[in-house]
């Protein structure tokens, strides 16, 4: 059983958020494969109001991303997507293919994990962000790649003009972010998701890069679903934060509580992994083992193995994500522990 959402607050830019913009229910993502069906997703839901951030946290193949492809309608053809994802009052899963198009790039986008892989690298930058605008806006081409140029500058690229015409592999990696965030917000979204957008960037970079985006937030109002498997980049960012193990939440609160007062065993673990300033250790602490094979039918909760609090009943059950605190939800049997 789950339990209804944290309440929605009011945005630090004055944004009226008592009515969510995305309301995912119950989501589930399962892919075909020789060994059985694979849970990617197992049963997500949470909310996500305009002007908020929400930090989307957990491992490699947690199903951080899976959920993201899932809210723009991207999942792969060999998977299964079942469960609701209503945006702005909009049931996703019921709509057809041409009227997710209408929606992706226009009202809702996302900033890919690799922009060396997301980017054409035989278009130009100005015409690859000028795309959204000719089919979304209905803009001539000469006056989106114009527009291009207006987006490339206001994301702080040097030399806009010259930029535009430049293909992918002349920009650095910082510039190619920038290019990104230029292309995402083109049709100025409602809802912005971003997969580990700073994540091959120098520590320079990736400060201005979160900077950026905030003030973007600040001026538009958007929505941001920010995915990360930094802790340290999402406490600097995240209104609110899910944190995901093996498909599934199993801690879901505001930032403030969730590194305040974490109560499930996982997200502990990856909060004493982040280095203190000031305090010398001649290794970090880890999480013992690893992520459990998804494809095998398992009854119990999948962090067992790992877990240092684990009891039989953790075995024979999975713990449901239910109210610790107000605001405060955890999947787990050992919470007050």
């Amino acid at each position: 059983m789950v339990t209804s959402c944290p309440p929605l607050c009011s945005s630090s830019n004055g944004v009226p958020t008592d009515t969510a913009l995305l309301e995912v229910q119950d989501l589930t993502v399962t892919f075909a494969t020789d060994r059985g069906p694979l849970p990617a997703v197992a049963g997500l839901t949470y909310q996500l109001a305009a002007g908020r951030t929400l930090g989307v946290v957990g491992e490699s193949g947690c199903g951080k991303s899976m959920t993201a492809l899932a809210v723009m309608g991207l999942v792969p053809s060999s998977g299964q997507v079942r469960g609701s994802i209503r945006f702005a009052g909009e049931t996703l899963t019921d709509k057809s293919d041409a009227a997710l198009r209408a929606i992706r790039g226009n009202r809702i986008a996302m900033i890919f994990q690799e922009p060396m892989t997301a980017l054409n690298p035989v278009i130009a930058i100005g015409d690859q962000i000028g795309e959204a605008l000719v089919l979304h806006r209905d803009m001539a081409p000469k006056e989106a790649f114009q527009r291009a140029v207006d987006l490339l500058d206001e994301v702080g690229i040097p030399s806009p003009a010259r930029r535009a015409a430049d293909y992918p592999h002349q920009l650095s990696g910082g510039m190619r972010q920038r290019a990104m965030i230029a292309m995402a917000l083109a049709c100025q979204p409602d809802l912005l998701i971003a997969d580990e957008p700073t994540t091959a960037l120098d520590v320079t970079i990736q400060a201005q890069i979160l900077e950026l985006m905030l003030e973007l937030q600040d001026s538009r109002g958007m929505a941001i679903q920010f995915i990360s498997h930094n802790l340290g980049v999402i406490s600097e960012l995240a209104d609110d934060i899910i944190v995901m193990y093996a498909g599934r939440i199993v801690e879901r609160t505001d930032a403030a509580t969730l590194f305040r007062t974490p109560r499930h065993p996982y997200t502990r673990g990856l909060i004493a992994t982040l280095p203190e300033i000031g305090r010398r250790v001649d290794r970090l602490p880890v999480i013992p083992g690893g992520v459990p094979d998804l494809a095998r039918p398992f009854p119990g909760c999948r962090f067992l193995d790992r877990c240092p609090l684990a009891t039989a009943d953790c075995r024979s059950a999975q713990p449901p994500l239910q109210a610790v605190a107000s605001g405060h939800d955890v999947a787990c049997f050992h919470a007050d522990a």
